[in-house]
């Protein structure tokens, strides 16, 4: 069982609510509206969905939205949310890479489908392979993805940390704070990341693991999965990727 599996709930979760700005949400939304080329009443999918902050906006703005995502608890507060404003959105609490494709539409196509928020690093390379070539299934001829990482080889390795600490203010006003010890393993092209999460006096420990790919390999994962990388952006904005560029935004199109 893969260490996602087992992440994703309690303090966390709260930390990673907590983390998200306004000013983000709507960059992210902005690059999504911009990028994916889709209209009203399209069919769009959201992997790795969370809470919903980038589904809700867009089923508001009419887009059918599905939204995929392993953690229950977002996506229940997902669902009374979009079942409280009717709106066009499904959301589904499964493991992307294991769930059925006719439980997310197979046989109506997506208009686009987009992975923000770092989890596009979650997989190594058979299971990443194995992911992009689902999104290409379910993707109509011509629709685009967009993925999103921080964790390719040519942002995180030029200025890799051994340690970090964050605090974040969640919603009650209570702080959390967020301490991550990384490992690089150099064989596997892959960060072990151990947490520890601290809130008023509790503490929750997690264990999380981010493959490293260069853009070429994930140039070429992309190609044998049927999709072709349109653009490379290195911010939300929109900017030619650079080298040391904090993030990528990958945007492609399936064959």
């Amino acid at each position: 069982m893969a260490w996602y599996h087992n992440f994703f709930h309690g303090l966390p979760q709260d930390a990673w609510k907590a983390a998200q700005t306004e000013e983000q949400t709507q960059l992210d939304l902005e690059l999504l509206v911009e990028s994916l080329d889709f209209g009203p009443d399209d069919r769009i999918l959201d992997v790795f969905c969370g809470y919903g902050r980038h589904a809700l906006p867009l089923a508001r703005m009419g887009a059918r939205m599905t939204g995929v995502d392993i953690a229950v608890d977002y996506i229940t507060e997902l669902e009374s949310v979009a079942t409280q404003e009717k709106l066009p959105l499904v959301a589904i609490a499964d493991d992307f890479l294991a769930m059925p494709e006719v439980q997310i539409g197979v046989m109506a196509s997506f208009d686009a489908a987009y992975c923000l928020g770092n989890s596009f690093s979650f997989f190594p390379r058979p299971d990443m392979l194995t992911f992009l070539t689902r999104i290409a299934t379910l993707l109509k001829p011509g629709g685009r993805f967009l993925a999103h990482s921080e964790m390719v080889a040519e942002s995180v390795l030029p200025d890799y940390q051994a340690r970090n600490w964050q605090p974040v203010e969640d919603t009650s006003g209570e702080s959390i704070l967020f301490l991550v010890e990384n490992e690089y393993a150099p064989l596997h092209s892959r960060i072990d990341s151990h947490l520890t999460y601290v809130k008023a006096g509790e503490i929750q420990s997690r264990t999380a693991q981010h493959y490293i790919y260069t853009l070429a390999e994930l140039s070429q994962l992309f190609a044998e999965a049927g999709l072709t990388i349109l653009d490379c952006y290195g911010t939300v904005e929109g900017d030619p990727y650079a080298l040391g560029d904090e993030a990528v935004w990958l945007l492609a199109q399936r064959l």
